[in-house]
């Protein structure tokens, strides 16, 4: 493929000949280092930059830096890093991007991995929006910040300045200039102990002197909330590591991450095959999981018996620290990991140590197959569960040394992700969902009277039907619907003034399809309102570029004011200075989840008087296509949810049209698809929604809920309980940036909706089929 570089160049429309030996030479420093298809997007970069209409510099500074950040982290990156650049162009000046682009090789040295850059775009890009002044200082200093900070660390250190110096501009850049005691006091408490980025290069010496070949490791970055990294993991024959070990009691950073190298060499190196997590249990793939970790350990420490007392002083402290609330399952794993770890250990329950000795002597026998470890888990647990309560799978991992990893890859994958939305259907008496082919699905489906309680069901990718044509598939007729994995949430118990860990589970459902013709028709029998929301989408609508006159400082020279002020200045007259333009892009940074209580109340029809007139429910449809027709006009990413809840283990979460969707005839059909039942579990609904917004990279992000009376479920009858939960959730939303509005439809909210949203955070409908009408002008009130 034959590319004019010239050709590209041209388009900065000046002479750059002074420059020119160095674009040249980042360019084919760029073709050494990546795919033809990676060039392409190199140089189309150039375009997207140049379009911006900014200075050249940007430009000629991306031109000679992308070379390097490929070679860092991948050619993958480039696509994303004019992404950010064009978003950061609404938001700060081309200096900054030019200095951004600049430290970009930088960053990508010290985080090391493709997906944790993405991460720093995104930090980045969140303070561009809340503290724009604080770019240039912070990108003055990144060096020292990446030199003592994860990715995590770095966005906390952020987020203390934001929030601290939100109006004092001066403060900001003191702080991100790194000028002011409080920036190194934060800078410090932050700063972790061992980074893998300054000892990547002596692990791999490390590992290499072991087992003479080469290991792949990439940083991973989880501890944005809280000072943990996530756990070791094995994927695609890569390990992923914390990007940093805090020292533990007397064990150093580094001796952490020797512990946990070693211990992921060893998965790599002694397992032949994938084990079969098929109908386990998550519970059961621990038990085994704790054996097949013995069984890597046990082999390696033959080959090198120093890597004994490397994973010792690890489970040292691990023994030692044991909590007084860890569960007696969990402490009988611990100890029976040790007892495999050193088979001297003093145990005192001799059916540990009988199983111990077992499972060494059929590994020094030479069966280094992992079948053993298979076997002997599935034993353990099924010893343990006849005399003992088996928690979950999360009290499960209390126990487990810092430098063990999270043993996926010693499974089949599909396997894995089975039994942990599934479980064991013996165990726990879920059922199994297996994915089959057509043919198999043809072969082996004849099961007329299967019911609830069948152990499997399976799943074909396409509907199904019957030799016999009765137009109705094997799905309607025996069919499951598929469940996302529950997503826990605490929830606030003001009795105790605490939080309930874990406490509700929403999941996630497929919304049922209708008719879109519904929704269409909307519009039409709504049309006095749908001639006022087209006024609101135009007063709405972002104008782009605005030259503003009158300003003493600007971007351009207002040549009929400069002309006015030397006329002035002629004539003796003290003269206007303020004889520029100001040019602002207005842009609208926002994102909006439309939230829908979908409870039983809603069938209720507007007027008891009229049964069969509309319900509170189609209203609420109405309302929801009005806005959505609004909001999909105006250009703003926005999603349509709902919820309805039955109990707390039961929180149903409905998700008619999400942010990467578009407002077309299948999301039309899912509004005009949904019902109303159950209860109004708000709380749990509202952090599930917030999830949802905060994975947008907008400045701004809104809940609009729509309810018709009081957060109530049926396993909760005091009903200060659900209102002081859904208060904290407010509030918890509220502190992440995300802005809530409620509006009811109970006449008698009152009592109640001010202490859950705060004053001017609601509005009450008093006439309910007035919704339609109000929904979009209370969005407008809100967004302008």
């Amino acid at each position: 493929m034959s590319i004019d570089f010239d050709a590209y160049l041209a388009c900065l429309g000046t002479d750059h000949s002074a420059h020119r030996p160095a674009l040249e030479a980042a360019y084919h420093d760029a073709a050494r280092v990546m795919s033809p298809w990676g060039l392409q997007n190199y140089l189309d970069g150039i375009h997207a930059l140049n379009n911006i209409g900014r200075n050249a510099d940007l430009v000629l500074t991306y031109i000679q830096e992308m070379p390097e950040v490929a070679r860092a982290v991948g050619e993958d990156i480039i696509p994303d890093i004019i992404t950010a650049a064009l978003k950061l162009s609404s938001l700060t000046s081309a200096t900054v991007i030019t200095l951004w682009i600049a430290n970009l090789p930088l960053a990508a040295r010290r985080l090391g991995d493709i997906d944790v850059m993405r991460g720093f775009f995104n930090l980045i890009h969140l303070l561009a929006g809340k503290a724009p002044r604080a770019l240039r200082p912070m990108m003055a200093n990144l060096d020292e910040l990446l030199a003592k900070l994860t990715l995590g660390g770095l966005r906390r250190w952020v987020q203390w300045g934001v929030d601290a110096h939100q109006r004092d501009l001066e403060g900001q850049v003191a702080y991100f200039g790194l000028q002011t005691e409080t920036s190194q006091a934060v800078l410090k408490k932050e700063r972790r102990g061992t980074l893998l980025v300054d000892n990547q290069r002596k692990l791999n010496f490390y590992l290499r002197a072991l087992w003479g070949r080469a290991f792949f490791m990439r940083p991973t970055t989880g501890d944005y909330e809280s000072r943990t990294g996530l756990r070791p993991y094995i994927e695609n024959g890569q390990m992923y590591l914390p990007d940093a070990f805090d020292d533990l009691s007397d064990v150093s950073g580094l001796a952490l991450y020797r512990a946990a190298t070693a211990h992921s060499a060893a998965h790599i190196v002694y397992t032949r095959s994938a084990l079969s997590a098929e109908q386990l249990s998550p519970v059961q793939i621990k038990f085994v999981g704790l054996f097949e970790d013995a069984r890597v350990e046990w082999l390696a420490i033959a080959e090198f018996p120093g890597l004994r007392k490397l994973w010792n002083q690890c489970f040292d402290i691990a023994l030692n620290n044991r909590s007084e609330s860890l569960h007696p399952v969990a402490d009988k794993m611990l100890r029976m990991a040790y007892r495999l770890l050193n088979p001297e250990y003093n145990e005192s329950e001799n059916d540990i140590v009988r199983r111990a000795r077992e499972f060494h002597n059929a590994i020094n026998k030479g069966d280094d197959n992992n079948r053993i470890s298979w076997l002997a888990g599935i034993d353990f647990y099924n010893a343990l569960v006849s005399s003992e309560s088996i928690p979950g799978p999360r009290a499960l991992d209390e126990w487990m040394p810092t430098y063990r990893d999270d043993n996926r890859y010693c499974f089949n994958a599909d396997d894995v992700a089975t039994a942990t939305m599934d479980g064991d259907f013996s165990s726990s008496g879920k059922q199994i969902r297996k994915y089959v082919s057509a043919i198999e699905m043809a072969n082996e489906v004849d099961c007329e009277l299967a019911g609830d309680d069948a152990q499997e069901i399976w799943v074909c990718a396409s509907e199904f039907f019957p030799y016999e044509d009765e137009g109705i598939s094997f799905n309607d007729m025996w069919g499951k619907e598929p469940l996302s994995d529950p997503c826990h949430y605490h929830e606030w118990d003001y009795r105790v003034q605490l939080f309930r860990p874990e406490w509700t589970s929403v999941v996630e459902r497929r919304a049922k399809s209708g008719d879109p013709q519904i929704i269409n028709r909307i519009v039409d029998r709504h049309q006095p309102v749908a001639s006022r929301i087209r006024y609101i989408i135009d007063a709405l609508q972002p104008q782009g570029i605005v030259r503003k006159r009158g300003y003493e400082e600007g971007e351009e020279l207002d040549l009929n004011a400069a002309v006015q002020s030397m006329i002035d200045i002629r004539r003796g007259v003290m003269p206007d200075e303020r004889f520029n333009i100001r040019i602002t892009r207005q842009v609208r940074d926002l994102a909006v989840l439309l939230l829908l209580d979908l409870s039983e109340s809603t069938n209720d029809p507007v007027d008891k008087t009229h049964p069969d007139g509309p319900t509170v429910l189609s209203l609420t449809r109405d309302a929801a296509g009005l806005l959505s027709f609004a909001i999909d006009s105006i250009g703003d990413p926005f999603a349509v949810h709902g919820f309805a809840s039955d109990g707390r283990h039961d929180v149903q979460y409905f998700r008619f049209k999400d942010f990467d969707m578009p407002y077309n005839d299948d999301a039309r059909a899912r509004i005009a698809g949904m019902r109303g039942g159950l209860s109004t579990r708000m709380g749990a609904a509202l952090r599930h929604a917030g999830w949802h917004l905060m994975q947008q990279p907008c400045t701004r992000r809104l809940v609009l809920l729509v309810t018709d009376g009081e957060p109530a479920d049926i396993d909760e009858r005091d009903p200060e309980y659900l209102r002081h939960d859904a208060h904290k959730a407010v509030k918890e939303l509220t502190t992440r940036g995300v802005q809530t509005h409620c509006m009811t439809l109970d006449p008698h909210a009152n009592e109640y909706v001010a202490r859950i949203f705060g004053d001017n955070r609601y509005s009450i409908v008093d006439r309910v089929e007035r919704l339609p009408e109000r929904l979009p002008a209370v969005f407008a009130s809100l967004t302008t």
